[in-house]
C-alpha cells in the first residue's frame, strides 16, 4: 500500500498491480489522511507557510529547499528546547504523566490564541528553578545530589548542579568529590564535563 502511495505522491503511472492494491486498500484515502496529518503537524509548530512548497505536487527545487528550512528549524527548536530544560524550563504538557516522581515545572505554553497557560494555581515565580537547601550532613548530601540528578532531563555540569542549591559555607567544593562518590557506586554518570543521574533515589546512601 505505501509503495503504492509513493508512486502516487510522484505521480507515476500504475500498473495493474498498483491498481488493485490502490482500490482494494483505499489508497487515495490513505494520501489524503497523510496529507491532513502532515498539514495539521505543520500548523501545530507554526510553520504552515512551509505546507505548499512540501506538497507532493510542488517542484522539486521549492520541495527540497522547503524540507531544508524544516531541518533547520527543526535543529534550531531542539537547541533552544534543550538549552531551556538544562536549566531546569521544562515545557511538560501532562507533568503527572511525565514527571510523577519529581515536582514538574511547568513552563508557560502558547495557546492558540497567543495567550499563555500555566498550571492552575502557578504564578510566573514558580516557573523558575527551584533551589533545594543544602542538608547539613555528608549522607543527606549525598542522597539530595543523587536524587536531584535522578530527577534531571537533562545532564547537569557542577556549575548548574550548584546552583540548583543554597546554603552557606564552602559546601560547593565538597560537590566534585561527591558526585565522584555517587560514579563509583553506578549512581551517576559523566558525559564530558555533564553528570546524568541513573534511576531513582528514594533515601540516604
Amino acid at each position: 500500500m505505501y509503495n503504492v502511495l509513493e508512486k502516487l505522491r510522484r505521480g507515476e503511472a500504475l500498473n495493474a498491480k498498483d491498481k488493485a492494491i490502490h482500490e482494494q486498500g483505499l489508497v487515495s484515502v490513505l494520501k489524503s489522511l497523510h496529507d491532513e496529518l502532515d498539514a495539521a503537524v505543520l500548523d501545530a509548530y507554526g510553520w504552515s507557510d512551509l505546507a505548499p512548497q512540501l506538497a507532493a505536487h510542488a517542484d522539486a527545487a521549492l520541495k527540497a529547499a522547503a524540507e531544508e528550512t524544516l531541518l533547520v528549524r527543526l535543529v534550531a527548536l531542539n537547541a533552544e528546547r534543550a538549552a531551556e530544560e538544562a536549566k531546569g524550563y521544562i515545557r511538560w504538557l501532562r507533568p503527572d504523566y511525565q514527571q510523577p516522581t519529581a515536582q514538574p515545572r511547568q513552563a508557560d505554553m502558547v495557546l492558540d490564541d497567543g495567550g499563555q497557560d500555566t498550571l492552575p494555581g502557578e504564578t510566573s515565580s514558580a516557573l523558575a528553578v527551584q533551589r533545594l537547601p543544602w542538608p547539613a550532613t555528608l549522607p543527606a548530601q549525598v542522597a539530595a545530589v543523587a536524587r536531584l540528578l535522578a530527577a534531571s532531563p537533562l545532564p547537569l555540569s557542577e556549575g548548574e548542579l550548584a546552583a540548583r542549591f543554597t546554603g552557606k559555607g564552602a559546601w560547593k567544593k565538597r560537590l566534585p568529590q561527591i558526585v565522584d562518590t555517587l560514579e563509583a557506586l553506578g549512581r551517576v554518570r559523566r558525559q564530558g564535563a555533564r553528570v546524568a543521574g541513573v534511576g531513582e533515589v528514594s533515601g540516604a546512601l
